[in-house]
């Protein structure tokens, strides 16, 4: 299964090898949007929600996320990060919320799967603590923004 580094020669499923790997400074940028309705928008940002602080803990729980994603997909090594930070962009005209998470190591490979899944977590913590008040959220968009380190040296996604 040339192409695929998940996988052996038989096409079985393996850790990647990265013992001989230099550690350099990696960084990765992702972002998602929750959509809702527009009172739901305003009673978050009104800090209205009788959960609490919505952003706030949606931010712990990216935070959190980013540190425990070895656990959470397969084979992902666990890897020593340096720093996570989660933004958080209200959009009041659309009533969406889009979600930044920057994560950074100093590591043989890299954390793009971290600040995917601080993304995730945190538009479902939002989801979470909202859905008493609106169940239609959706939560969308989760994709890679940019890359940098590594041999697959800098990666920046082409906004359309």
């Amino acid at each position: 299964m040339e192409g695929f580094s998940h996988l052996d020669k038989e096409g079985k499923a393996k850790m990647v090898d990265i013992s001989e790997k230099a550690p350099t400074l990696r960084v990765a940028v992702a972002s998602g949007t929750v959509r809702m309705k527009a009172e739901t928008f305003r009673k978050i940002m009104g800090h209205e929600i009788a959960k609490g602080d919505v952003l706030g803990v949606s931010k712990i729980a990216g935070i959190m996320a980013a540190k425990k994603t070895s656990h959470l997909i397969p084979l992902c090594h666990p890897i020593n990060i340096t720093d996570v930070s989660i933004t958080f962009i209200p959009l009041e005209e659309e009533s969406r919320i889009e979600i930044q998470a920057e994560v950074k190591t100093l590591d043989r490979t890299g954390v793009e799967m971290e600040a995917l899944t601080a993304v995730s977590v945190a538009a479902l913590t939002i989801y979470d603590m909202c859905k008493a008040v609106d169940k239609e959220m959706e939560i969308e968009g989760i994709r890679l923004l940019k890359k940098s380190g590594g041999r697959s040296g800098t990666f920046e996604r082409k906004q359309p």
